[in-house]
């Protein structure tokens, strides 16, 4: 059950969509219409490409540094505000963390309430949430917004009442799964992820018919062919086919089964190739001499046919992970001239440290090189083989069981977690935030028991050797994997990228600055203290002719789970605790969204 609180006396006015959603195919063909419209910000990642780029440039490189705060909301809730909200017309959906409460604000009265969601969920489900209690947005698509709620429930709500349409439970919580990805709206299809790689649960993707919340397909990160849905002759990984069991082969027995790889990421989708991108993650446990073998499909980005779930091509990154590089980063479509010939591109910065350049349509490797300096468990990507080059010294599983093995580059949380990066067809750059962190990895001998942390591993992290700063905000060309200007933070760089036709990127800090900076040079333009740290994702939308900034604030998610957990010993937090102590000097706890323009 869940708490519906609605205001009466509204008229929803989605701009120029009434009357088309009588059928879902009208709905959708609405939502790839809406997605160009800069007004609006309908999709999580801004759209399809998941660039999180806007065409509007009322506010530019020249006035930016005018902008001021035009209203803020509170959210009530003082844990890790991931993710950001969406618009759609004169409505704004805004969502929290557990208990997962959505808004939806009038922006024609000043952002007034229209209608309040609050699931009614199991507080247990608290404690198996491994990174806090984020949840990382809202879709919407025929005229309902969808919620990915912590306790794995997807919910359809009527987008101009609130009220729930119908619901489905994505999982089981007691063994550990648990939601905390944004949906994906495709077609007639609404797909999520999971998580709970620490509690051993198998990662897997579903796909719910969007008009009555029945599975039109899953598909899972191991396991036999039909499950994961490959082909053995017809998917490809690098150009040649992945052959008959070729996840069952690189586990030992059915260590498949509680093997991981969850989907809690980010998902792209190219309308022309009828293709679903997403990456999965880190295999169970993290102690690797557990479970020999390549561990596939972990690490792994896949492309799927939308229609039905079944794999066009794969590409595992990190075969036999052991260092916790999940692999569900943003996917970023873009189209650009690669070695002189014009390319579909698919671009995407791994936890491991390398950003990739792929073909989205074929799956061939382009690029691969490391987008921070630091890195070190690998020399290079070799890309015919895709096979990274490995450095012996950072082995956690040649080291051993027991044995603390240091200086690893990137820490566990990757040179970029979720943290959404940006893409400017007008620079032909990326913007990446980005952690500047190492660490030392100490496996140790785990068993499975459903519903425990199933991890086998202690970590402490820190700044690279001769460094003060955890974090960098880079611009990055992935047809040549070289940056272009990076700058430094103090802390990790944790919340979503915005690049505008302004010439104007945004993104924010741990401490709770909004900032602006050029896209061309990286020089900073303008900065705003919030009211706690973000690692929300900057969005921008128009209304009565006039653009905004929004973002929200609210420490915590790994980073800040020190803060937002109340944990103190270093090594707590898988290991984040201690590389983030400071961070309580400069905010504090607190769920607000901060939304500028500029003055009259």
């Amino acid at each position: 059950m869940a708490r519906l609180t609605p205001v009466s006396g509204f008229v929803l006015a989605f701009a120029g969509t009434m009357g088309l959603w009588a059928t879902q195919a009208a709905a959708n063909d609405e939502l790839l219409k809406i997605q160009d419209d800069p007004k609006q910000w309908v999709m999580p990642l801004g759209n399809y490409s998941s660039n999180r780029y806007s065409g509007l440039d009322q506010i530019n490189r020249d006035n930016v540094g005018d902008l001021q705060v035009a209203w803020t909301f509170s959210t009530g809730v003082l844990r890790g505000h991931e993710g950001g909200p969406l618009v759609i017309g004169n409505m704004m959906y805004v969502h929290a963390p557990f208990p997962n409460t959505v808004f939806a604000l009038d922006l024609s009265k000043g952002g007034q309430i229209v209608w309040k969601y609050e699931p009614q969920q199991d507080p247990n489900v608290i404690p198996v949430m491994c990174c806090d209690t984020v949840n990382r947005g809202v879709a919407y698509g025929d005229g309902k917004i969808f919620l990915h709620q912590a306790d794995t429930k997807l919910v359809a709500l009527d987008a101009k009442t609130g009220k729930e349409v119908w619901s489905a439970m994505d999982g089981d919580a007691t063994k550990g799964e648990t939601g905390t990805s944004a949906p994906l709206v495709v077609k007639d299809k609404v797909l999520i992820g999971n998580s709970g790689g620490e509690f051993g649960v198998l990662g897997k993707v579903t796909a719910y018919n969007m008009s009555d919340g029945k599975i039109a397909w899953r598909a899972f990160s191991a396991g036999p062919d039909d499950q994961i849905k490959v082909d053995p002759e017809k998917t490809t990984a690098l150009g040649k086919p992945v052959g008959k069991d070729s996840s069952l082969k690189t586990w030992e027995g059915d260590q498949w089964k509680i093997g991981g790889g969850t989907t809690w990421g980010w998902m792209s989708y190219d309308p022309e190739l009828n293709l679903v991108y997403y990456g999965t993650g880190n295999p169970s446990t993290w102690n690797p001499a557990q479970r020999p073998g390549d561990n596939k499909y972990s690490m792994t980005i896949f492309a799927r046919d939308a229609d039905t779930g079944m794999a066009k091509w794969l590409y595992q990154m990190t075969p036999h992970d052991e260092w916790d590089y999940d692999g569900v980063n943003e996917m970023i479509l873009a189209d650009q001239q690669v070695n002189g010939q014009d390319r579909k591109l698919l671009v995407h910065f791994d936890r491991n440290g390398f950003g990739y350049t792929l073909d989205r349509d074929t799956g061939e490797l382009l690029v691969a090189e490391k987008y921070d300096p630091a890195v070190n468990w690998a020399t290079k990507i070799d890309l015919k083989t895709g096979l990274p080059d490995r450095v012996k010294e950072f082995s956690t599983e040649a080291n051993g069981e027991d044995v603390n093995t240091t200086n690893i580059c990137p820490a566990a949380l990757g040179s970029k977690d979720q943290q959404p990066s940006a893409y400017s067809p007008k620079t032909g750059l990326f913007y990446v935030p980005t952690n500047h962190v190492c660490m030392d990895y100490e496996p140790f001998k785990v068993a499975y028991t459903a519903g425990q942390p199933y991890v086998g591993a202690t970590l402490s992290m820190y700044p690279p050797k001769g460094e003060d700063h955890l974090g960098n905000f880079i611009a990055w060309d992935a047809t040549t994997g070289k940056i272009k200007w990076s700058l430094p933070e103090p802390f990790s760089v944790w919340s979503g990228a915005l690049a505008t036709a302004g010439d104007v990127v945004f993104y924010g800090t741990l401490e709770g600055y909004l900032k602006a900076v050029d896209a061309e040079t990286g020089k900073e333009l303008y900065r705003f203290k919030t009211p706690s740290g973000i690692i929300g994702n900057v969005n921008t939308y128009e209304y009565d002719g006039k653009q905004y900034i929004a973002v929200l604030s609210g420490v915590g998610g790994w980073a800040g789970i020190g803060m937002a957990a109340g944990l103190t010993e270093d090594t707590a937090g898988l290991g984040a605790v201690g590389a983030y102590k400071a961070l309580s000097s400069y905010t504090a706890l607190g769920g607000t969204m901060t939304v500028f323009a500029l003055p009259e």
